[in-house]
């Protein structure tokens, strides 16, 4: 197939009279006239050749402007962090991670930018077992640790929900995989960050665990005073399980993992917190909140606001309808009445509810992050995905009124066809939001480990239909009766971002397939107009946001030759 991609390039920048170069594949643009859209190699070049990484990118490079000119913040997984410079792509400085001696450091969670302090989250392991998870502070004008911060070891624990034993933060099996957030206070200072916690995998016991951390307490009374809350969302003392996967089970569980992290968002004077979370035990009369998405508060005391009549006699293995609708903090997910019930070409789902089916397929809610959209009325919602390939539309007041939910990607494996990868879903992100006509849209890449089903970039539009917003489709790229669409996005692609083209005005989606060389694909958001398409030097890197400032995009990528983790850097380049 990459052969045949790449003489259909050649074709096509012959006919228009260009020499060929994997750097600059041209698409004309139909808005403002003619146009020819490039993305060209900044770096790594002959002249500029790459910075390579021995371990690979898995959290999302960061822009940091605090220092005069940007630089692009690159943290690699074995907790070395450098810092790029963002024309030529040399390095500036890197640190690493402070570890006990002997130990080695893995950092996967995003970091977060704080004024000209970087602040990071890793794990320390002793011959591949996690002993401790660690917090540090990066002085980012003097280039070291800043000292104001004493590392930051993460413990806790919490009463289970019996009142009868207590559950302890356990690091074997805790794991963080979802980007640090930060949110800010109303009486000024540092703020507040957000640490989330799953598992690396289902071994029991694991619970997902939240941290919330006052930055300023920790720099003017030290570590011991950072933590001022914790949730824990399955209160479970004990995890038992007869085979090897426990969310399979519906045993404990809930871990908070989705790499975009937890989404915090304004509220009247303070701010609100969506958290959504993985397979697992949900259960309202025990405090266990698995496979949902919570809205909490600072402080994290959580009350879901459910109807204790209607919730009285709650069924983990299948909810009650009216009982998941009362809840004003808390989504369950569920199918609408149009949908058609979830039915594996593996026959895996025969004789299961709907949430058994979620538990078994691995396809938790809690993969992917929602995104808060505000509609022409002033009324706001949520949009949140599912591993499961749906989309659901929910009221942001009130968590359980779903107004919508649209299948949009079908479910992986076709009796010919088995799925490569059943447990990896089809959606693994958070949608990007933009307007059109003033009306919503999201974009939320899909993938279809197969070759019998479509996949690639679903733009829906949110409209009224008899007084309650709906999902309409707008435009999916590729389009899902090409042969294409049944050969591109066969795994995890990067996270979405969005930009802005300064001479069109156009917004612009940019996503990136990976592949042996990696495909940037960026998309008109307006009619789904593919504007241009580049293959990369390497691989890319699935669930990794590119950064996009001052017409260039760097993304996260990996040499297929040597398994080196490097970062490319494109210019956008629009010409008339």
């Amino acid at each position: 197939m990459k052969f045949a991609l790449v003489c259909l390039q050649a074709a096509f920048i012959l006919a228009a009279g260009l020499s060929l170069s994997n750097d600059q594949v041209p698409v004309f643009a139909m808005g403002g006239g003619p146009q020819h859209i490039f993305l060209t190699t900044s770096f790594p070049t002959a002249n500029l050749p790459p910075v390579t990484f021995d371990q690979a990118i898995i959290a999302s490079p960061l822009l940091d402007q605090s220092q005069g000119r940007p630089l692009i913040v690159v943290p690699a997984s074995n907790g070395v962090i450098a810092m790029l410079d963002a024309e030529t792509g040399a390095p500036d400085w890197k640190i690493a991670a402070p570890a006990p001696g002997g130990q080695q450091t893995e950092l996967v969670s995003t970091p977060v930018i704080v004024g000209d302090k970087l602040i990071i989250i890793y794990q320390c392991l002793d011959h591949g077992v996690r002993m401790s998870h660690r917090i540090a502070v990066i002085d980012m004008a003097n280039k070291k640790l800043d000292e104001a911060f004493p590392v930051l070891e993460l413990y806790a624990e919490k009463p289970s929900a019996d009142g009868l034993a207590i559950v302890k933060f356990n690091p074997p099996t805790a794991y963080s995989h979802a980007a640090l957030k930060h949110a800010a206070k109303k009486d000024g200072g540092l703020g507040i960050i957000y640490a989330s916690f799953g598992n690396a995998g289902d071994t029991q016991p694991f619970h997902g665990w939240l941290f919330e951390i006052d930055l300023d307490a920790w720099r003017q009374q030290g570590a011991n005073q950072a933590v001022t809350a914790t949730l824990l969302t399955t209160a479970e003392a004990e995890c038992p399980v007869t085979i090897e996967s426990g969310t399979q089970e519906m045993i404990c569980g809930g871990g908070i993992w989705t790499p975009p992290g937890p989404q915090i968002y304004p509220a009247g004077d303070s701010y609100e917190i969506f958290v959504p979370t993985g397979n697992g035990q949900v259960d309202l009369s025990r405090r266990d909140y698995a496979n949902t998405l919570m809205r909490l508060k600072p402080g994290l005391e959580f009350d879901p606001g459910c109807d204790a009549q209607l919730c009285s006699n709650f069924d983990p293995a299948d909810p009650d309808k009216a009982c998941m609708a009362s809840c004003k903090n808390l989504f369950i997910p569920r199918l609408a009445d149009q949908n058609a019930p979830l039915k594996p070409a593996s026959g895996d789902c025969e004789n299961k509810s709907y949430a058994e089916c979620l538990a078994w397929m691995d396809y938790d809610l809690g993969a992917n992050a929602p995104v808060k959209a505000t509609l022409r009325d002033g009324r706001s919602v949520l949009i949140q995905a599912g591993k499961d390939g749906g989309v659901s539309l929910l009221d942001t007041d009130h968590l359980g009124t779903q107004f919508d939910r649209l299948q949009i990607a079908q479910v992986c494996g076709a009796a010919q066809d088995p799925c490569k990868m059943s447990w990896a879903g089809m959606i693994v992100t958070q949608p990007v939001l933009s307007y059109v006509d003033d009306a919503p849209v999201v974009m939320i890449p899909t993938f279809v480990p197969d070759h019998t089903h479509p996949a690639g970039l679903v733009a829906l539009k949110i409209v009224s239909a008899n007084g309650a917003p709906k999902f309409k489709r707008l435009w999916q790229y590729p389009d899902p009766a090409s042969a294409e669409a049944k050969q591109v996005f066969r795994s995890h692609p990067s996270l979405p971002v969005l930009s802005k083209f300064a001479k069109t005005g156009d917004d612009v989606v940019w996503i990136i397939d990976i592949g042996m060389q990696g495909t940037i694909y960026g998309i008109r958001v307006k009619d789904g107009k593919l504007l241009v398409k580049t293959l990369m030097k390497g691989t890319g890197r699935p669930l990794s946001a590119p950064v996009v400032h001052n017409d260039m995009l760097y993304a996260a990528s990996t040499l297929p030759t040597t398994n080196q983790a490097i970062l490319e850097g494109y210019k956008i380049e629009v010409t008339p």
